[in-house]
């Protein structure tokens, strides 16, 4: 799998996210099991995360993003795309 298939970009709902970090996950060649050790997550938080799951709580999301090499970044609707990042 390519960078040029994940559908990196806008998400609006849990399930894009998890869509994009599952395929992101897999373009990495990383099973669930590899994940979850490197990011000292279970693997039923993680196949819910990438399932989707309304409920995951923020820190562990956010966990597994950092580990899987992503960051969020937050910007007004319809502003052009953020050049400096906040450091923290």
């Amino acid at each position: 799998m390519t960078n040029k298939s994940i559908p990196y970009g806008k998400v609006l709902t849990t399930k894009d996210l998890g869509n994009i970090v599952r395929a992101h996950r897999k373009s990495k060649q990383l099973t669930l099991e590899t994940l979850s050790g490197l990011g000292n997550l279970s693997t039923r938080f993680l196949s819910e995360f990438e399932r989707g799951k309304e409920t995951a709580e923020i820190g562990k999301v956010l966990k597994a993003l950092r580990t899987l090499g992503l960051e969020v970044t937050i910007q007004p609707r319809h502003a052009p795309q953020v050049v400096n990042k906040v450091k923290g």
